[in-house]
């Protein structure tokens, strides 16, 4: 069950309607790069982060779930993954996001709460 993956959690302090570009991301061991777009559309909300030198400039989706907090004063958002775990992830298509579910349900139970921290199991 993968639906409660694309929402935040009540706890990551998220207004809605607020334009998250250009948060700064960091996971809980570090940077990983900046908001490029993100959704806050209900039961479909995601981040889409610029990774920039990080990972070579590749793009990552991160489902509204792995968001543990964002600080709208500082512009930072608190992931609660390792970079590892992010890095690991599906490999993310721009073009394929919306329209594939298939690559929706992937990503979903990768980053799913069945699997503690989301990711594949040590």
């Amino acid at each position: 069950m993968t639906e409660h993956v694309w929402s935040y959690k009540s706890t990551a302090g998220y207004l809605a309607g607020i334009d998250l570009t250009g948060f700064k991301v960091e996971a809980t061991d570090g940077s990983i790069g900046k908001v490029d777009k993100h959704s806050d559309e209900v039961g479909d909300a995601y981040l889409v982060v610029d990774t920039g030198v990080w990972i070579f400039g590749k793009e990552i989706l991160l489902p509204a779930s792995t968001v543990g907090a964002i600080d709208p004063d500082e512009k930072k958002i608190l992931l609660d993954r390792t970079r590892g775990q992010i890095k690991d992830a599906p490999e993310f298509h721009r073009d394929q996001h919306l329209a594939d579910a298939r690559y929706r349900e992937e990503l979903g139970t990768y980053y799913g709460p069945d699997i503690p921290f989301g990711g594949r199991p040590a």
